[in-house]
C-alpha cells in the first residue's frame, strides 16, 4: 500500500515526512494482505517519537548518548528521549514492609532454578527443506512405535538411529538447566514428569526429537532474603514504567496530533 493513500502525520503542528513512516514500517507487523495495519503501528510509533522529542526540545534537554554495548552509543534522538523520562518520571524506592508483603502474596513465585535429567533420540533434518523434514519425522514415528512398546531398550534404540553425539551414551544428555537447551526443546521438559516420553516426535531447528525424562528436581522455595533485592528491582521497575506512563498520556492527551491514534498504543 503506497504512502501517498495514507494521511499525513502531523503531530503539534509538525509534519512527519511518509518517508519517515515508510521506513518505521519493516519494524511492525501485520497480517498478511493487511498492510494497512502496520502502516498505523508505525505512524503510531512515529508519532510518540515525535511528541517526547519535541518536549525534549522544549525543555532544552541537551543529548548525551549512553554506551550500549561495546563501541555501541544511542542515537541522540535515543539519548534525549531517556534523558526527558529520567528527568519527568521518578519513583520511591519501596520499602521492607512493601518487599516483604510482595514475596508473602506468593512465595511459590521464587524458586531455584529445576535440573532436569533427560535422553534424547534425534532425527537430523533441516526444517525449512520439507521433504527431508516429512523423511526424519517418519523415520522419528518409526522409531518412536519401538520406545513406547518398551521392546527396545531406549538407550540401545538412540545408540542405533540418533543422530546426536550423544548416541554414543545412549542418548543420555545429562543435567539440564532453563536456558541450557532450545527454546523448543525446553517447552517439552516443561511438560514431562520423571519416566515420561514424548508422546509425539518434537520439531527443533535441528530436526525431530523423542525425548525421555529421566528425573525431575524441581526448584525449591527460595527464602526471602535471597530474592529481596530481585523483588525491589522488580517493583521499582514496575512503579517507574506506570509513572512513565502516565507522563505520556498526559503528554498525549494535551497534544494535537492527526494521521496516527496513540489512544490506541499498548503501555
Amino acid at each position: 500500500m503506497g504512502a501517498a493513500l495514507h494521511p499525513d502525520l502531523i503531530v503539534n503542528g509538525e509534519t512527519v515526512p511518509q518517508s519517515v513512516v515508510a521506513a518505521e514500517v519493516q519494524h511492525h507487523d501485520a497480517p498478511k494482505g493487511k498492510p494497512g495495519i502496520a502502516w498505523r503501528k508505525a505512524a503510531n510509533a512515529i508519532a510518540m517519537r515525535t511528541l517526547l522529542l519535541q518536549e525534549a526540545q522544549k525543555r532544552e534537554l541537551k543529548a548525551t548518548p549512553a554506551e550500549v554495548g561495546p563501541g555501541q552509543f544511542e542515537t541522540e534522538e535515543e539519548a534525549l528521549i531517556r534523558g526527558l523520562l529520567e528527568t519527568s518520571v521518578s519513583v520511591e524506592k519501596p520499602t521492607d514492609e512493601g518487599i516483604q508483603a510482595e514475596w508473602a502474596r506468593d512465595p511459590d513465585r521464587f524458586r531455584s532454578p529445576p535440573l532436569w535429567e533427560v535422553s534424547h533420540i534425534l532425527f537430523a533434518c533441516d526444517p525449512r527443506n520439507e521433504a527431508e523434514k516429512d523423511k526424519a519425522l517418519a523415520r522419528a514415528k518409526q522409531v518412536l512405535l519401538l520406545v513406547l512398546n518398551s521392546k527396545v531398550p531406549f538407550s540401545q534404540l538412540a545408540s542405533e538411529h540418533s543422530d546426536c553425539g550423544s548416541k554414543s551414551s545412549g542418548g543420555a544428555l545429562g543435567q539440564l538447566g532453563p536456558n541450557e537447551t532450545l527454546p523448543e526443546f525446553e517447552a517439552e521438559l516443561c511438560k514431562l514428569s520423571e519416566g515420561d516420553i514424548t508422546p509425539e516426535p518434537v520439531l527443533s531447528r535441528h530436526g525431530w526429537h523423542i525425548i525421555r525424562m529421566d528425573g525431575v528436581a524441581t526448584g525449591q522455595v527460595l527464602p526471602f532474603d535471597s530474592v529481596k533485592q530481585h523483588i525491589s528491582d522488580a517493583m521499582e521497575k514496575a512503579a517507574w514504567a506506570k509513572g512513565a506512563r502516565e507522563f505520556i498520556d498526559a503528554l498525549v492527551e494535551t497534544a494535537s496530533i492527526s494521521g496516527a491514534d496513540l489512544r490506541a498504543v499498548p503501555a
